[in-house]
């Protein structure tokens, strides 16, 4: 048996989530706590296939609820856990999630959404944005990547285990049905390799030595008394949150210098963005892409500058919207026109979006 999962660049044709699955382990997961449901069971079926051959571990729960608190169970005493979801199960991981914002518990979830409202459709959407970017009773205090195919969910969900464990901070990897089900080529590898160090896990709960005299003791609280105490809790989030999230951003932008057309789209629209103003650019239309890859925190200041004298702003998404207010919020005060395209819980082709820039700049 080697003795780490993956010990040289390994190119792969498999699904999204076996690719989810390889990347836990390759980060060094220690076990999964989950709960079935489509489009994210594989997760689960992959890692209890690969995790007795690595000595890791699993624990299938009675509910999404409890597979969030069980992650947080874990993580507290030191082990490097993680749990998958999606739609319906994405609601009730949002009380373990806010738990976590709360002890800044860094928990790794990893979310493959599907069409909404309520149980709706198992195949594909991006209507899980604003649940999982500002879900639950607080103030979204977590950090959310959005992939765009596998090897994003490859290197992303190596990069979550490290961005919640260095900043102690609740953690998703945003992906979607499509990614989930479909086969792709992937480079798989180990992260050393790469010059990437993990971060050190670390007992919460159960540290040697005795509190308050060979350490200072630990307090983990959800819950206050007064007004006042939580007012400070919650600004302490805040600050701690806002110590660390322009060194997190991450963004993706071409073709934005000479551009009287921004196509903004994330995740796998972000792909059809991407094709479309290449195809676009071929035929000399002026158009530039804009793809914001952490959701939570927002590139706001980034995508503000790349829109600036534009002619306008095209914001695509297999949601309602959902994406544009966040759009909308960040840009508030620039004049540029802000035009959705939006298919809730459809997929989206690069050839629509052409005609749609070009029937844009008639």
């Amino acid at each position: 048996m080697a003795t780490k999962p993956i010990e040289k660049d390994t190119n792969v044709f498999v699904t999204g989530n076996e690719v989810v699955a390889w990347a836990a382990l390759a980060a060094d997961a220690q076990i999964m706590y989950g709960y079935p449901i489509t489009p994210q069971n594989e997760i689960m079926h992959y890692w209890t296939r690969l995790a007795p051959k690595h000595d890791r571990n699993f624990l299938q729960t009675e509910d999404e609820l409890s597979a969030g608190f069980t992650t947080c169970g874990g993580v507290l005493t030191g082990t490097r856990a993680f749990t998958a979801t999606a739609g319906p199960g994405t609601v009730l991981m949002q009380e373990p999630l806010t738990m976590a914002e709360m002890m800044r518990i860094p928990i790794v979830v990893v979310v493959q959404q599907r069409g909404g409202p309520s149980t709706a459709t198992v195949i594909y959407s991006q209507q899980e944005v604003t649940m999982c970017c500002y879900g639950g009773n607080g103030e979204g205090f977590r950090v959310v990547y959005s992939t765009a195919g596998h090897q994003d969910l490859y290197d992303y969900t190596i990069k979550a285990f490290n961005t919640a464990w260095k900043y102690s901070v609740p953690t998703i990897v945003l992906g979607d049905g499509y990614q989930a089900k479909m086969r792709e080529a992937v480079t798989m590898y180990d992260p050393a390799s790469r010059g990437i160090v993990m971060e050190e896990t670390k007992p919460y709960v159960g540290a040697p030595g005795k509190p308050g005299v060979d350490r200072d003791p630990s307090f983990f609280k959800n819950t206050y008394n007064t007004e006042e105490e939580l007012l400070d809790v919650v600004n302490d989030l805040k600050a701690h949150y806002d110590s660390f999230k322009d060194e997190i951003t991450e963004y993706e932008e071409e073709f934005t210098d000479d551009a009287e057309i921004i196509v903004v789209g994330h995740g796998v629209v972000s792909r059809a963005c991407k094709e479309a103003v290449k195809n676009l650019r071929k035929d000399g239309y002026k158009v530039g892409y804009f793809r914001p890859i952490t959701l939570r925190p927002f590139p706001g200041k980034q995508l503000a500058a790349a829109v600036a004298g534009k002619q306008n702003i095209l914001v695509v998404e297999s949601a309602l919207g959902q994406m544009k207010r966040f759009i909308t919020e960040e840009l508030y005060g620039l004049t540029v026109p802000i035009t959705g395209y939006f298919k809730p819980g459809k997929g989206v082709s690069s050839d629509e979006l052409v005609d749609q820039v070009k029937s844009m700049m008639k």
